[in-house]
């Protein structure tokens, strides 16, 4: 684990705002939550460091209080992609932690986060005691298991512009947008295209591309999603 910028308090996990929308933790007892409370750790980490790193071992949970953060993996010639996001009231580092091997993924804050820690030792007990947890933990591996094979399809047989397009709105469902339409996380050509499985310079004529089209408007590292019926569209997701 990397060491964090400094350690912090947050929150009592009953007064988190963010866990309305873990759907691990909202089948907990307010007992659960007190317990949980009391034995976890909150951390900051600044914009870009690493929160765990592929290969190492983890020993436990953590879950997103503020921020974002991104799952990374280095393929061949060390080019990075992107497996997935988190927001806040998002858990990472469970697969890890269930099956006892070495994180298969980097976890990088996109911003300046902060994320609270839970031990394995309490994970485990929970999961022992709550069998709703249980249930939850198997929908969300489950669902895991349903993203990855669906990006790998795409990767396989979509065209570029329809890649590029739905890791917009990929972006958009996992983080939202502004008043005025644009994504709320900003993120570099280079990650958008490590996303999409692309290189960055086709990244960059894409995005020009749907620009020229007003699908979207570029401003700088933002991005606003112009005309939602044509990204989707020309994303090629109507299932």
């Amino acid at each position: 684990m990397t060491k964090p910028n400094n350690i912090i308090e947050t929150p009592h996990c009953t007064e988190c705002d963010s866990r309305c929308d873990n759907q691990l933790f909202n089948t907990l007892s307010v007992l659960e939550l007190d317990k949980t409370s009391k034995e976890k750790g909150g951390c900051c980490y600044k914009k870009g460091q690493h929160i765990f790193t592929e290969g190492t071992r983890g020993h436990g949970l953590y879950c997103v209080y503020k921020g974002k953060v991104k799952i990374h993996k280095l393929g061949v010639e060390a080019k990075e992609q992107i497996v997935r996001f988190a927001k806040e009231g998002d858990v990472i580092g469970y697969r890890s932690l269930l099956s006892n091997e070495p994180y298969y993924a980097t976890a990088s804050a996109l911003e300046d986060s902060i994320l609270c820690y839970i031990s394995k030792k309490t994970f485990l007990e929970m999961l022992e005691n709550n069998k709703n947890l249980s249930y939850n933990v198997i929908q969300m591996l489950t669902q895991n298991l349903k993203e990855s094979e669906k990006k790998i399809i795409n990767l396989k047989q979509k065209p570029v512009i329809q890649r590029v397009s739905e890791s917009l709105l990929i972006l958009k469902e996992k983080f939202g947008l502004t008043e005025d339409g644009y994504l709320t996380v900003k993120l570099s050509r280079r990650e958008i295209g490590d996303l999409s499985g692309v290189t960055t310079e086709t990244t960059i004529r894409t995005l020009s591309e749907l620009n020229k089209k007003g699908i979207i408007h570029l401003k700088g590292k933002s991005i606003g999603l112009v005309n939602m019926s044509r990204l989707v569209e020309t994303a090629n997701i109507y299932d």
